[in-house]
C-alpha cells in the first residue's frame, strides 16, 4: 500500500511539475495574476463544457435505453445483437460512465483553448463604430461573435454525437431496425430522434442568422486580392435574403420534427429538411450566382463601388491609415535650381547615415567582441542618443551578448554556472567613421568593460536576445565577469530575478522540467541560488502578456542607469467589418530579417483586419524585469484585455522622460501599413477598381528576391522645418521600376505629430528611377564600374548597404555606402560612398566630396584612396566631416599604378564595344590591367613594409588620445 501511494504521488508530482514551475516563475516576475487568470479561466471552460457534453451525450444514452421496446421481435437481426446486449448488460453503469468521460475530456480540452474568446466576450468594450449595413458597434463582430460561433459549433457537436449514441442504443435495443420486418422504428425512438433532429435543425437556423452578420467580416477574392473583407452586390442583393429565408425554413423545420412527439411519422419533417436543402442549394447557392453574372458583371464597376467605399474607409480606420497625408511631388528638381542651394540643403534635411546595421554587425564583432563567448546580434539596432553639446545624433547599437557555442570547454559548471551573461553595450556613430582607421565605425562607445559617451550603467547583461539556455546564479559557485589584462574578473549575481532553489521540491521540479537530474544533488548549488531562464524579451514579453502579438525586433536602450530592451506589441483582432484581412508573418518579412536567424518577424501567421501599436515593453538586462506601459489610450482591444487581467499594464504617464527619448514607431507596424498602402492610398472607388493606382514594395536591390526594409533616419519632409527621427520606404507603382511613392512616418515618441504617416505621390507619367533602377545606374556607370573594380582586386568582396532615399528640392537623393571586404577575412570597412541626384550620380571616399560631385561643386576624384572616409552628410548630429591627410597607399607609384588600371580597363571596354570580335585588341588591353595591378600591388606592399619599420622605431600611435595599452592594442589588431 505505501508503495503503491507513493508511487501515485510521484505520478501526480510528475504529471504537475510543470505547472508548479511555471508559477514560481510567474510569480518571481510579478505576473502571477496573469497565470491564475489563464490557468482558471482553462480549468473552467474545461469542466463547464466537459460537463455539459458528457450531461447531453449521457442523458440521450440513458434516455435511449430507457425506451428500449420491453421485447425484442425473433428476428434472425434481434438475435445476431443479444450476445452483445447479453455482453455489456453487466457493465452497463461502467460503459455509459466511460463513454460521457471520454466525450467529456474531449470536449473540455477542446473548450479551454478558447480562454481568450471567452475573456473578451465577458471583458468587451465597445468600439463607438459601427458597421454600415448592420448598424452594430464593432464589438459585436470583434469580441461577440467569436463567443457565439463557439457556443453554436459545440451545440452542433453535442448534438450530432446525441443523435449517434442515441441512434446506436435504440439499434442495439430493438428501437430501430434495419432488416427485421414490420415499422422499422418505435414510436419511443421515433419521438427521441425527431427531437434531436429537431435541435440540429434549430441550431442551423440560428446559424443561417449568424451567417447574415458574418457576411460583413467575410474574406473573398475580388480585384486581384485574396483578403477582400465585408459584403459585395451580390452578398447584400443575393446572399443576406437567401440567409434569411433559410433561416425561417429552418425553423419550420425544426418545428415539424418537434412535432413527431405528437404525429409518430418522419414524413412531414422529412419533406421540410428536403425542402430545406433544395433551398439551401438553389437560394443559397444558384440565385446568388445567377445575379453576379446577369447583374454585377455587366456593369460591375457601378455595382461594386459602394461597398468598395465601405470596404475602403474601414481598411483605412483599423490599420491607422485614415490620417494619412498625400502630397503630389514632382521627383525631379527644377533645371533651373540653384545647385550651391540644393547642396547647402543637403547637409540639413537629412543626417544620412552610412553605417548600414545589416552589414557592419561582422565589425563590431572583429573589433569589439574580444572574447568568443561573445558576439553581437546579425542586425544592430539604429536609436538616438545626444552628442556631448546635447544634439540628438542617430547611433548604430549593439550589446554585447553571451554566445554559448563560443563558451571554450563545455560542461555542465561552464554552461550554467561560470558563463552566465554579457557585458556592456557597443555604440557608433551612424554618420560618419573613424578618422583614424580608414572605413571603421567612429565608436561613442566601446571597450570592455565599455566606456564613452554613454552615461554610466549596470553593464552586465543577463536576459539578452541570444540568451536561450538557463543559468544558475548568486549561489557557492563564482561567475566570470570578463577577462582583462589583470585576469579574469568573478561576480556573483545581486539581483532578485529568477526562482530561488533553496528548496528541495522546487529543485525536484525543476530537475524534472530541465530533464536535468544534477540540479537536485548538485553541490554547486546552495544558499542564494537562482534559476535563470525565459531570458530573451521576447518570450519574457509573450509570456506576461500572451494576449499580446509582440514585434520581431527588441532593441536595446540605455536608461536610468540600466540597460533596458524595449519590446513594441500589437493588439490585434479578425473581426473589424469590412476592413481587409493581413497576413502578418508574410507581411513583415523583409531583407533584414529574412537574413537573420536570431530576428524573427511577428510570429504569428494567422490574419488580422485590425492592429495598433498598444503596448509598449521593456526588460531589464541586468535583473529582467518586465514591466507594460500603455500607449494607445483609445485602443478598445487593449482596454478589454485590462479588464481581464487588471493591474498588469502601466498608464501611459508612468513613462519616465529618458525611457521615452528612446521609443520609436515600430518597424512591423510600419511595414503592415505600407502593405496596405500599395492599394488603400486610393479613396476613389473608381479608381481602385480601375487598379491603375496599385504600387508594390520593391526588391531590395542588394539582396535579390527579398523586399526592402523600411529604413530609419532623422529627415524633414518637405512640409517640416526640422529634422524628425522618421521611418521611411520607397514604393514603385505595380509591374515598374519608377518610382510610385516615397513614404515616411514620424517615429519619434515625443514628436506632437508621431505616427503621423506623410506620402509623396509622384507623377505616374514620369520616370523618376525607383530603387532598383538606382542600383542598375550605378552598376552600369563605367567609372564607377572601374573603380569598384579596382577597389576588388586580391579577391576583396564589396558589399553595398542600406540605399537610403530623401527628398531634396522637388528631387530625390540617393545614398548607399559601399562596403569592402578583404580576402579571407570578415571585416567590412566603408570605403566608397555612391550618390545619385537626378541623373548625375558620383562615386567618392566621403559623403560630402559625393555631395559636392553630384551638385556640380567640385571635380571627381581619379583615385580611389583618395582620403579618409570620416565625413558624414546632413545636420542632427552628423555633420561633414572633412577629409584628411592621405593614408600611406597615396604614394605616387601606387596612384599611377592605379590610373594605368584604369585606363586599361576602359581600354578593353572600348575594344569590344568597337568590335566583339576583336579578342586580339581586348587581350592587349587586359595584359596591360594586369601589369598595372601588379605594380600597384607591389608599390603598396613597400609602403606597408616602410610603415611598419617606422612604427618600429617608435612612431606616435594613431590614436593619442587613448592609453598606452589600448594604442597597442589597436596597432596589433591593425597590423593583423
Amino acid at each position: 500500500m505505501t508503495l503503491g501511494v507513493l508511487a501515485v504521488l510521484a505520478m501526480l508530482f510528475v504529471m504537475f511539475a510543470g505547472y508548479w514551475t511555471d508559477w514560481l516563475w510567474y510569480r518571481s516576475v510579478h505576473y502571477s495574476s496573469v497565470f491564475t487568470t489563464t490557468l482558471w479561466t482553462k480549468i473552467g471552460l474545461f469542466f463547464v463544457f466537459g460537463f455539459l457534453m458528457a450531461l447531453a451525450v449521457g442523458i440521450n444514452i440513458w434516455l435511449a435505453h430507457r425506451l428500449r421496446p420491453p421485447l425484442s421481435a425473433m428476428s434472425l437481426e434481434q438475435q445476431s445483437l443479444d450476445r452483445y446486449r447479453m455482453g455489456i448488460a453487466p457493465y452497463k453503469k461502467w460503459v455509459l460512465l466511460a463513454v460521457t468521460v471520454l466525450v467529456g475530456l474531449i470536449a473540455g480540452a477542446s473548450a479551454s483553448g478558447q480562454w481568450r474568446t471567452w475573456l473578451l466576450w465577458v471583458n468587451g468594450v465597445p468600439f463607438h463604430q459601427y458597421d454600415p449595413q448592420f448598424h452594430k458597434d464593432v464589438s459585436f463582430y470583434a469580441f461577440d461573435l467569436p463567443w457565439y460561433r463557439f457556443l453554436l459549433s459545440f451545440g452542433f457537436a453535442a448534438t450530432v454525437l446525441s443523435l449517434v449514441a442515441a441512434a446506436l442504443v435504440h439499434y442495439l435495443y430493438g428501437g430501430l431496425r434495419v432488416t427485421s420486418p414490420g415499422a422499422r422504428a418505435t414510436g419511443a425512438a421515433t419521438g427521441h430522434l425527431s427531437v434531436l433532429l429537431g435541435i440540429f435543425v434549430s441550431l442551423k437556423a440560428v446559424a443561417y442568422w449568424l451567417d447574415r452578420y458574418g457576411l460583413a467580416v467575410k474574406s473573398s477574392d475580388f480585384k486581384a486580392t485574396s483578403n477582400w473583407t465585408g459584403l459585395r452586390y451580390v452578398d447584400a442583393h443575393a446572399y443576406l435574403p437567401a440567409k434569411t429565408i433559410l433561416f425561417c425554413i429552418a425553423a419550420i423545420c425544426a418545428v415539424l420534427f418537434f412535432a413527431t412527439l405528437w404525429r409518430r411519422t418522419w414524413q412531414l419533417p422529412v419533406i421540410g429538411f428536403g425542402l430545406m436543402v433544395l433551398s439551401a442549394i438553389l437560394i443559397g447557392g444558384l440565385y446568388p450566382a445567377i445575379v453576379q453574372k446577369f447583374q454585377v458583371q455587366p456593369n460591375e464597376q457601378a455595382k461594386e463601388a459602394p461597398y468598395i467605399e465601405k470596404n475602403i474607409e474601414a481598411t483605412r480606420k483599423a490599420y491607422g491609415l485614415d490620417d494619412s497625408e498625400v502630397s503630389p511631388y514632382e521627383g525631379e528638381a527644377s533645371k533651373n535650381a540653384d545647385r550651391k542651394q540644393l547642396r547647402a540643403e543637403a547637409d540639413n534635411t537629412a543626417s544620412l547615415r552610412l553605417l548600414d546595421p545589416n552589414v557592419v554587425s561582422p565589425t563590431f564583432q572583429q573589433l569589439q567582441k574580444v572574447k568568443d563567448y561573445y558576439s553581437f546580434p546579425h542586425t544592430l539596432d539604429v536609436d538616438r542618443y545626444k552628442t556631448p553639446d546635447g544634439k540628438e545624433q542617430d547611433t548604430v547599437i549593439g550589446l554585447r551578448e553571451l554566445n554559448a557555442s563560443g563558451i571554450p570547454e563545455h560542461n555542465w559548471i561552464n554552461d550554467h554556472f561560470k558563463y552566465t551573461h554579457g557585458y556592456g553595450a557597443v555604440a557608433a556613430k551612424g554618420t560618419t567613421t573613424s578618422t583614424t582607421r580608414r572605413g571603421a565605425p567612429d565608436f561613442i562607445e566601446d571597450d570592455l568593460p565599455a566606456r564613452g559617451q554613454l552615461p554610466e550603467y549596470e553593464q552586465r547583461i543577463y536576459y539578452g536576445e541570444k540568451t536561450t539556455q538557463y543559468s544558475i546564479v548568486g549561489g557557492p559557485q563564482k561567475e566570470l565577469d570578463y577577462s582583462s589584462r589583470d585576469g579574469e574578473k568573478t561576480y556573483r549575481y545581486q539581483g532578485d530575478s529568477g526562482v530561488k532553489l533553496s528548496n528541495p521540491i522546487t529543485r525536484a521540479a525543476y530537475a524534472l522540467t530541465f530533464s536535468e537530474p544534477q540540479i537536485l544533488y548538485s553541490g554547486a548549488i546552495g544558499d542564494g541560488s537562482r534559476i535563470l531562464y525565459n531570458r530573451t524579451p521576447k518570450e519574457r514579453v509573450e509570456a506576461v502578456a500572451p494576449w499580446l502579438t509582440i514585434d520581431g525586433d527588441a532593441y536595446p536602450a540605455v536608461v536610468d542607469g540600466r540597460i533596458k530592451w524595449i519590446v513594441d506589441a500589437y493588439t490585434t483582432t479578425d473581426g473589424y467589418p469590412y476592413a481587409s484581412r493581413t497576413t502578418l508573418g508574410d507581411t513583415t518579412a523583409d531583407s533584414l530579417n529574412d537574413t537573420d536567424g536570431e530576428r524573427s518577424v511577428v510570429a504569428q501567421q494567422n490574419n488580422v483586419n485590425y492592429i495598433r501599436n498598444s503596448v509598449k515593453a521593456t526588460v531589464d538586462a541586468y535583473d529582467g524585469k518586465v514591466t507594460l506601459y500603455e500607449w494607445d489610450t483609445k485602443d478598445p482591444v487593449l482596454k478589454t484585455w485590462k479588464k481581464a487581467f487588471p493591474g498588469t499594464v502601466k498608464p501611459k504617464s508612468a513613462i519616465s522622460d529618458s525611457l521615452m527619448e528612446h521609443l520609436r514607431y515600430p518597424q512591423d507596424l510600419f511595414k503592415v501599413q505600407r502593405e496596405l498602402l500599395t492599394r488603400y492610398h486610393v479613396t476613389n472607388p473608381v479608381t481602385f477598381y480601375s487598379g491603375s493606382e496599385v504600387w508594390q514594395v520593391p526588391d531590395d536591390p542588394t539582396n535579390k528576391g527579398n523586399s526592402v526594409p523600411p529604413y530609419y533616419l532623422s529627415m524633414k519632409m518637405p512640409d517640416q522645418k526640422k529634422q524628425t527621427f522618421s521611418l521611411t520606404t520607397t514604393l514603385t507603382p505595380k509591374g515598374r521600376d519608377n518610382l510610385g511613392a516615397f513614404v515616411a512616418v514620424d517615429a519619434d515618441s515625443e514628436s506632437d505629430s508621431y505616427g503621423k504617416i506623410r506620402i509623396l505621390k509622384l507623377p505616374s507619367d514620369t520616370g523618376v528611377p525607383g530603387p532598383q533602377l538606382v542600383q542598375a545606374n550605378f552598376n552600369s556607370d563605367d567609372k564607377i564600374a572601374n573603380t569598384l573594380n579596382i577597389l576588388k582586386r586580391g579577391d576583396s568582396e564589396i558589399e553595398y548597404g542600406n540605399l537610403l532615399t530623401v527628398p531634396l528640392g522637388g528631387g530625390l537623393l540617393y545614398v548607399e555606402p559601399v562596403y569592402l571586404r578583404g580576402a579571407s577575412t570578415d571585416l567590412p570597412l566603408l570605403r566608397q560612398v555612391l550618390v545619385s541626384y537626378g541623373n548625375k550620380t558620383a562615386l567618392e571616399s566621403s559623403l560630402s566630396k559625393a555631395l559636392d560631385v553630384v551638385f556640380g561643386q567640385s571635380e571627381p576624384s581619379d583615385s580611389t584612396d583618395d582620403g579618409q572616409d570620416n565625413g558624414g552628410g546632413g545636420g542632427g548630429g552628423g555633420g561633414g566631416g572633412d577629409d584628411t591627410t592621405k593614408p600611406p597607399t597615396g604614394d605616387a607609384t601606387v596612384a599611377e599604378a592605379l590610373k594605368d588600371a584604369a585606363k586599361a580597363y576602359q581600354d578593353a571596354q572600348d575594344a569590344l564595344k568597337k568590335d566583339p570580335q576583336d579578342w586580339t585588341a581586348y587581350g592587349k588591353a587586359q595584359k596591360a590591367l594586369k601589369d598595372a595591378l601588379d605594380r600597384a600591388a607591389k608599390a603598396e606592399a613597400e609602403a606597408a613594409k616602410k610603415k611598419g619599420q617606422s612604427q618600429g622605431t617608435g612612431q606616435q600611435d594613431q590614436k593619442q588620445t587613448q592609453s598606452a595599452d589600448k594604442a597597442d592594442d589597436k596597432a596589433r589588431r591593425e597590423d593583423t
